[in-house]
């Protein structure tokens, strides 16, 4: 095997993660994601304490909390990549796994990194292409479909990065701390697309992120979790019509700030 077939490999197993099953009950229908009563040890040592999270179709939720507290862990989890000691993890639909990180193959352009995961699951590479094409312009990355990584920028890389999830599954999207990486800057205008693209997809999203302000910003709900051994501290249903109320995101800031202890 050479090194762009272990490369091609290492992404398929990380960054193009594709999980399918299905929630068992008749009134889970709207539930995307269901987690029940989860608990993770590693070597004796509680990282996740009891915690319960449901995603419904087409929301974006946030699990909010400090960095080191497990929410990696819970992603792990969700996507089959970790087994829970207790609890149920139930998913409706198929999902895709984006990380912090950009992962993109800094040899192939821009088209070739987009549609690779339909080239991984045996489509032609000509037709994976036009499949691919049509997203570039909803992503506001027309005219970059045969540059390289390298010619991009932090907050044009993660829209490729994002684009790529996104054409590996629309269904459910895992993001883990997306701009995380990126100066203010550049986060606050990645923050802003993103509130975009939301209307003109339908994709289910679980946001992973430390930051508060982005949080109420992006959210419809928002997850409050402990220091470890985390649990929830606090659901927040998020009123998306108040969201310019400089007063109501001040208090939802304030609430989240007094939960956590800050």
């Amino acid at each position: 095997m050479n090194r762009e077939d272990n490369k091609i490999k290492d992404l398929e197993s990380k960054d193009v993660l594709e999980f399918d099953s299905s929630l068992d009950s008749d009134n889970r229908l709207d539930s995307k994601i269901r987690i029940e009563n989860i608990s993770k040890s590693f070597d004796g040592d509680k990282i996740i304490d009891n915690i319960s999270i449901d995603v419904r179709e087409g929301e974006l939720v946030s699990i909010l909390g400090p960095s080191g507290c497990g929410k990696s862990t819970i992603f792990n989890m969700i996507a089959g990549l970790l087994k829970q000691d207790s609890g149920t993890v139930d998913v409706n639909g198929k999902l895709s796994y984006m990380y912090q990180k950009d992962l993109l193959l800094p040899y192939k352009t821009i088209i070739d990194n987009v549609s690779l995961p339909l080239v991984l699951r045996k489509e032609k590479k000509s037709q994976a292409r036009e499949e691919v094409r049509q997203y570039f312009k909803v992503f506001g990355l027309e005219g970059y479909e045969n540059k390289y990584p390298k010619e991009l920028s932090g907050g044009m890389k993660q829209r490729a990065n994002f684009m790529r999830t996104y054409v590996n599954s629309n269904d459910i999207m895992l993001l883990d701390e997306p701009f995380g990486a990126l100066d203010s800057i550049t986060k606050s205008s990645m923050q802003k697309w993103l509130l975009d693209i939301r209307k003109k997809v339908t994709s289910t999203i679980l946001l992973i992120t430390h930051d508060i302000e982005e949080a109420i910003l992006l959210s419809d709900r928002i997850y409050v979790i402990s220091n470890k051994p985390s649990s929830v501290s606090m659901e927040i249903v998020v009123d998306r019509d108040r969201i310019g109320d400089v007063e109501y995101s001040f208090k939802l800031k304030k609430d989240i700030l007094d939960v956590l202890h800050v």
